[in-house]
């Protein structure tokens, strides 16, 4: 199950897309190490298409699919060379969330800035079994739509220095205040 986003509809789709071309034109679209080399070249369409009917889900069960991910990749080790490492068996999904998030936080964001809604809601979209403190920490938050835009958008393929949406697997996101 993955996550419950409640404003992806229609209008956060739009500026989704606007972001995810605008990514793909400046070629700054992150491409996991995860990926197998066909699944790097259609990752940009990956993700398009996900954001264009999809969710997370529908992205994580194409990179299920066979070859779309490396069985290992390469990581550093603390002395600066490097090893071989098995792809973790949830990468897939890992991957598909966090960064259908990422382009999720990024159109509500710009839908909340076109609308003049001056804050955001962080939320837990997702349930986790152990949640991390810093992650429950931020729950109710709010948060300016402006400057986390330029936060997600600044931080690809690494985490965000605000931390929303924080690392991998939080199960964070924003929504627009209910009241």
């Amino acid at each position: 199950m993955g996550l419950n986003l409640e404003d992806l509809d229609d209008e956060t789709r739009k500026y989704m897309l606007e972001e995810i071309d605008m990514d793909t034109a400046s070629d700054k679209i992150y491409r996991s190490s995860y990926l197998g080399q066909r699944t790097q070249g259609n990752w940009p369409d990956m993700i398009r298409n996900a954001a264009q009917t999809g969710n997370d889900d529908s992205l994580a069960a194409e990179l299920r699919r066979p070859g779309a991910l490396n069985s290992t990749t390469q990581r550093r080790t603390p002395r600066g060379g490097t090893t071989t490492a098995r792809v973790p068996y949830n990468a897939a999904e890992v991957l598909a969330e966090s960064e259908f998030n990422r382009y999720y936080v990024r159109g509500l964001c710009r839908r909340a800035t076109a609308n003049g809604i001056p804050r955001l809601e962080v939320y837990r979209a997702k349930h986790v079994v152990e949640p991390r403190p810093e992650s429950q920490a931020k729950i109710g938050l709010l948060v300016d739509p402006e400057v986390v835009l330029i936060d997600v958008r600044a931080s690809t393929g690494v985490e965000t220095a605000l931390g929303i949406p924080p690392g991998p697997g939080s199960g964070i996101s924003i929504r627009i205040p209910k009241s």
